[in-house]
């Protein structure tokens, strides 16, 4: 069994999440996912704030689930002999889990952020009120995401610090992308 490439496998992520990010957007420009628009916080609140706010929905996780996991099957079919190229040696159904996995880490790793801005006062899409917090959130609000997938995915194989790495700088800049993308389809309210 040959060693996993570091970069390769953070690649492999960072793609596959480019694919499932382009089914949530299809899905959240869609009438369809309006079905799904209840709040995963249930309206629950903590200190009199909601827990995550209305912008935290289940047609999030409704898509970004299943797509990140197709997503990952259909590029470890694609790469064939995953192992040879560094990738982690699993058959396609663990491609599967493992991609279940990563998405519902990716969609989860958004809500303590989000739990800090609502007890702060911030609602869903605005900014903090003081440029240092604006600037700490809007970094926070690029990585969330990442961390939560790599966390989830730390559970099922094991990630380099390197694949980390790989992930954490490129991502940000793929995640303001669709953040962008979204808001100028006007699936979000603001993309900051």
């Amino acid at each position: 069994m040959s060693a996993t490439n570091p970069v390769a496998c953070g690649c492999f992520l960072l793609l596959a999440f480019v694919l499932a990010g382009i089914a949530q957007t299809a899905w959240f420009a869609s009438a369809a996912s309006e079905r799904f628009m209840q709040p995963v916080d249930g309206r629950l609140t903590f200190r009199g704030r909601r827990l995550f706010g209305e912008n935290k929905t289940l047609r999030g996780f409704i898509v970004m689930v299943p797509a990140a996991a197709a997503a990952f099957a259909l590029l470890a079919m694609l790469a064939g002999d995953q192992a040879a190229l560094g990738l982690w040696p699993l058959s396609i159904p663990g491609y599967v889990v493992l991609g279940a996995v990563a998405g519902l880490g990716f969609m989860s790793g958004e809500l303590p952020n989000s739990f800090v801005k609502r007890q702060r006062g911030i609602t869903p899409g605005q900014a903090a009120s003081s440029p240092a917090a604006a600037a700490l959130h809007f970094a926070i609000d690029r990585v969330d995401s990442g961390v939560g997938m790599l966390v989830a995915l730390n559970l099922i194989v094991t990630v380099h610090w390197l694949t980390a790495v790989t992930v954490l700088t490129v991502g940000p800049f793929i995640h303001w992308t669709f953040s962008m993308l979204m808001f100028r389809l006007g699936v979000k309210a603001r993309a900051a």
